[in-house]
């Protein structure tokens, strides 16, 4: 048995002084796993979306690590009985968090062609997985020195392992709260990883007297760190450039500009999925969508006064909406959104702002709306808890007499139609008239796509054509006029289910839904812009 261990040959107290220092390598070891489980997310999500196949994954693949670094160190601590194995371990766990930034891209395009599941899987595994598998190791290790340190193992271990898991809720914690919304992802990693190695280093300095590893401490130094401004030709002579770069709460928030010859236009980008996007000189969206929520609700009510506008983005419909005298209100759950829509698209209104989530704001006691307009999809995330039978009463409660319900989401309408029938069935229970309109042509792209779906009380309404067509669209989106004169309804004997608070299951049943829009996305995408 290594003496060194046992007898403490050291200066008084050297001992205490030991287990002290391993009392603070379990606690920052356990932040480490959580901060890099949470900031996974942020890795992989704009790729692979916030979905619960990403969540899924990340869970897996830290379980599955931490479990082999268990076995592993468990073994490894049997054989050495040595603490500079445990910092060599640590050492290398930093170097691991390290290379992140750098490692991210290749796996990332590495997994792309597995799908939105296998993929997901493969990249979170390439890149977190022999971070948190050598972070697994630690905790064996800790506790078989420390146990030689104490008298009593029941105590080393309770004491150790409430350690580890207390920087585990700090981890958590600090990373969910304060680091995502400050930082850029990329440098969190680098300051975390070296922590890690700064701690083996610090081990070696103090108990070995050696300086072995602070040249390890170089390393963050070489790493770059992404997120600046950037501009690039495209193929057909466009110029991007990226104006504003930001990992949020709810995640990564891009504006590109974009010219070719004396068009300018600017487009607010949220995961890879745009979210919306205007022509600086004329203002007006050069997008489909905008338009149906801001036509047809109008034409179905034209006396309307007020509006409430349910997800941001870029801020385009409540603008419009406050240009025709209703006056709007604004809920978003990131507070982000609103800067960059004031800063980068001019985005001002007389209404109300609001920094909360949907369901908890309708919920609350309030003022009833004559227009209530729903845009918190993200692409392929849909937000079940605003689409079940229970949320869309409470919408409906907030509506006005002669009240209307618009909703922009992502759906199909062919093929793999369940989940989008069965929102559409939800809203039949809860509204007399439900009118759905593609936002695309649904003879292609495998019928899916933006649609933009209307409930209300009263009898059907035909939205008066003179009307729409009074109303002004960017030469981009013209083909929306002739979009918003067709209207789709599923046949009869589509199977389809009322979607509840109890039984909602949009994720698991719209996956291949999910996969086209996510695969679409990163096809359209710069993967150079999104790797920040």
């Amino acid at each position: 048995m290594n003496e060194e261990l046992i007898n403490h040959s050291g200066p008084p107290g050297h001992g205490r002084g030991k287990l002290a220092f391993l009392a603070a390598t379990s606690l920052i070891c356990g932040a480490t796993v959580m901060i890099v489980e949470v900031l996974g997310s942020r890795v992989i999500g704009p790729f692979f979306g916030a979905s619960l196949y990403v969540w899924t994954a990340l869970i897996t693949v830290t379980l599955v690590a931490l479990a082999a670094g268990y076995w592993g160190g468990g073994i490894l601590s049997d054989r050495t009985r040595s603490e500079a194995w445990l910092y060599g371990i640590i050492a290398a766990a930093g170097v691991a968090v390290l290379l992140v930034p750098l490692v991210k891209g290749p796996a990332i395009r590495m997994a792309l062609p597995m799908g939105l599941r296998l993929g997901s899987l493969a990249s979170a595994t390439m890149i977190f997985g022999p971070a948190l598998c050598l972070l697994g190791a630690v905790s064996p290790s800790i506790i078989r020195i420390a146990a030689l340190e104490m008298a009593s193992i029941g105590r080393t271990v309770g004491l150790f392992s409430s350690l580890s898991t207390v920087g585990s809720f700090l981890g958590t914690v600090s990373t969910g709260f304060v680091l995502i919304a400050y930082f850029p992802i990329d440098r969190i990693f680098i300051v975390v990883g070296a922590v890690l190695v700064l701690l083996a280093g610090l081990y070696f300095l103090i108990f070995r007297r050696s300086a072995l590893l602070l040249p390890l401490l170089l390393v963050p130094f070489l790493i770059p760190v992404g997120g600046g401004p950037k501009s690039k030709e495209l193929a057909n002579g466009t110029r991007v450039t990226r104006q504003f770069f930001k990992d949020t709460f709810y995640g990564n928030m891009q504006v590109h500009d974009y010219t070719f010859g004396t068009r300018h236009t600017r487009e607010l980008v949220v995961d890879a999925t745009i979210q919306g996007g205007i022509d600086l000189d004329s203002r007006l969206s050069v997008y489909e969508y905008p338009y149906f929520l801001q036509f047809i609700p109008r034409a179905i009510n034209p006396q309307g006064k007020e509006c409430l506008m349910v997800g941001l983005g870029p801020g385009v419909i409540p603008l419009w909406y406050e240009q025709q005298g209703v006056r709007t209100d604004v809920v978003d759950i990131d507070p982000a959104v609103f800067d960059v829509a004031r800063d980068y698209f001019g985005f001002k209104i007389s209404g109300g702002t609001y920094v909360e989530d949907a369901r908890y704001f309708l919920n609350r006691p309030g003022k009833q709306y004559d227009y209530v307009l729903l845009d918190v999809f993200n692409g392929d995330n849909t937000p079940f808890h605003v689409l079940s039978r229970e949320a869309l009463q409470t919408v409906k409660r907030r509506l006005a007499p002669g009240g209307v319900l618009g909703i922009n989401m992502a759906g199909s309408v062919r093929g793999n139609t369940y989940m989008t029938a069965s929102v559409v069935r939800t809203l039949q229970e809860v509204f007399r008239t439900v009118d759905i309109y593609p936002a695309f042509d649904i003879t292609t792209e495998n019928g899916i796509g933006n649609l933009e779906i209307f409930a209300y009380d009263g009898a059907p309404v035909t939205p008066d054509a003179r009307l729409l067509a009074s109303f002004p669209v960017h030469p981009m989106a013209d083909a929306v006029r002739g979009l918003m004169t067709t209207r789709f309804s599923f046949p009869a004997g589509t199977p389809a289910i009322v979607l509840t608070d109890a039984y909602n299951p949009i994720d698991f049943f719209d996956i291949r839904t999910k996969e086209f829009i996510r695969s679409r996305i990163i096809g359209g995408s710069d993967l150079e812009f999104l790797l920040g």
